[in-house]
């Protein structure tokens, strides 16, 4: 993969996945990558896995995880941690944004 110091917010693309979630992803390597996550009022995160380390932190918004089988309500400032292979979703009760923290890169996302 290409190495790129600099990732200007205008040149990333915020792609519609539908139902109320948009993704734009703001930088990455093979190693690590961030992507902001912009969620509409009741749209859903479904429940999913993979095997990649997670970390979320809540930029703005309010949003009931389901991390493990375990749900909390967070909000702006909040963050997760969800370790590779465990079930995690979201549904946003407030519209808001998310910054997605993966190790390594998510690759399926490019």
């Amino acid at each position: 993969m290409e190495l790129k110091n600099f990732f200007p917010g205008d040149d990333q693309k915020l792609e519609d996945l539908g139902d109320g979630v948009k993704r734009k992803i703001t930088a990455f390597h093979d190693n690590l990558m961030c992507v902001e996550v912009h969620f509409e009022k009741g749209a859903v995160g479904a429940l999913h896995s993979h095997p990649h380390e997670q970390i979320s932190y809540i930029v703005s918004g309010e949003f009931e995880f389901t991390i493990g089988g375990e749900k909390k309500i967070l909000k702006a400032g909040d963050s997760t941690l969800k370790q590779p292979d465990i079930e995690h979703g979201a549904l946003c009760l407030k519209a808001g944004m998310l910054l997605d923290f993966f190790t390594p890169c998510r690759e399926d996302f490019l």
